[in-house]
């Protein structure tokens, strides 16, 4: 079935000025993973206070990118530095753990935020060596460099809602840096809409040779990560297995990846088999989460001493890497974060329809919405129907004569005056963009 089509006769989508996406610089981002890869290893547990090498040296770089492109749009970002002292299996000894962060406000509703990441440590065979080169290149210099040039073509444009852009520590010794952001963003109080994160996404081919420089990997949860039972119990009744607010956005990426130059394939488990990334701590408190990786993994350049071993060369640097590529998944990352941050939120709805020949759609109004989009879905269904069964309306409730819910999954979506649309939150149990404790 086509993937879920954001355009329709009656409702134009925000889509990002051609010129945003066309800013992205290949070369700008080649010259940032040579500037990360430069300091020869940033290992969460590497040295702090050395100017040219270790962590402290690559965090204190990756502020200053983002406060020169504060100067160039007038001091639009505000950079913060989250920290904590941290301890764990990988992180024997108490250990100064700093998030680079810069926040572009929004001029309505500052506390709706959209989160872009990607994480600057890096790290070799052995996880605990903290001495040896770690280039990092793709793992994640490329995710890092994302954030940085998302956000010097973004910056120079204002938006209703916040923009988030994260460089995160202590990824590979253990999730810290996404968890101590996700902290943060609770303390805040921000009400978080959608989390891009980004780890690997700069190489096209694997260790045996097959390369897709196509697509790119979006990887979203199934039932969510702060469900509880209760809500377990009612999606046994009313379903909900598959639309979890993640799923919705990986969903929506998909959308709006189609018809361009590089296709979104949806892999709908939470990460890779075995493994995991930054997004897990924002699903682990009720944030949506989505995760952006290669389309194919070269394990021979990632987590590997730099070494030739049977005319076999190891190690994660920037000559495995596909700059092309790396361009693209930026653009689609700042197309993404361009609707994401001018839409509404999504709105929360239930769907009734027991025992009848019709079925009832409700919701709550949200800020910044004029008129909402119904859509449905046949359970077996990937992906929602090209066109809304309602479409613009300004109410809060709609009844859908001759539709029985049994076959069905609704959801819905909300849109902007400008004609910007969110993604589509589906009417079951834990489908709302929302945690679900204090809900």
């Amino acid at each position: 079935m086509r993937l879920l089509v954001l355009l329709s006769a009656a409702a134009v989508l925000a889509v990002p000025a051609q010129a945003q996406e066309e800013a992205v610089s290949e070369a700008r981002l080649r010259s940032d993973v040579e500037a990360l890869v430069g300091f020869g290893t940033r290992h969460t547990l590497s040295v702090q206070d050395d100017p040219k090498r270790g962590i402290g040296a690559a965090r204190r770089w990756g502020e200053q990118q983002f406060r020169e492109a504060s100067k160039a749009c007038d001091d639009c970002l505000e950079v913060v530095l989250p920290e904590r002292m941290v301890t764990g299996t990988r992180v024997p000894e108490p250990t100064r753990l700093v998030n680079v962060v810069a926040i572009q406000r929004g001029t309505e509703r500052p506390n709706e935020v959209v989160i872009v990441q990607g994480h600057i440590d890096s790290r070799v065979t052995d996880v605990m060596d903290a001495a040896s080169d770690a280039p990092g290149a793709n793992d994640d210099g490329s995710g890092t460099a994302l954030v940085i040039e998302a956000a010097r073509v973004l910056s120079r444009h204002k938006y209703p809602t916040t923009i988030v852009y994260a460089l995160l520590s202590g990824e590979e010794q253990g999730l810290y840096g996404g968890q101590l952001l996700a902290d943060y963003a609770a303390e805040q109080g921000w009400t978080v809409k959608a989390v891009l994160n980004n780890d690997i996404v700069g190489g096209s081919c694997g260790s045996d040779g097959f390369c897709d420089a196509a697509h790119v990997r979006v990887f979203s949860e199934g039932p969510r990560g702060d469900v509880n039972q209760e809500t377990l119990d009612a999606m046994a009744r009313f379903g909900g297995e598959n639309d979890s607010p993640g799923r919705n956005l990986s969903r929506y990426i998909a959308g709006l990846a189609e018809g361009n130059d590089l296709a979104v394939r949806q892999v709908w488990r939470t990460d890779r088999m075995g493994r995991g990334g930054d997004q897990l701590p924002f699903l682990d408190k009720g944030y949506p989460a989505v995760r952006f990786s290669v389309a194919v993994e070269d394990y021979d350049h990632q987590h590997q001493d730099l070494r030739v071993e049977n005319g076999v060369t190891y190690g994660d640097t920037i000559d495995e890497m596909d700059f092309p590529y790396l361009a693209k998944v930026t653009r689609l990352n700042v197309r993404t974060l361009d609707a994401l941050a001018k839409a509404p939120l999504p709105p929360s709805s239930t769907a009734e329809a027991a025992v009848q020949t019709f079925t009832t759609v409700r919701w709550k109004p949200v800020s910044g919405a004029v008129s909402y989009n119904i859509w449905r879905r046949r359970t077996d269904a990937p992906s929602w129907e090209a066109e809304p069964v309602v479409a613009r309306t300004t109410q809060s409730e709609a009844k859908l004569e001759g539709i029985r819910g049994d076959d069905w999954l609704f959801g819905v979506s909300s849109i902007a005056p400008d004609g910007s649309e969110s993604p589509i939150a589906s009417a079951v149990p834990g489908g709302a963009f929302a945690p679900l404790v204090g809900s």
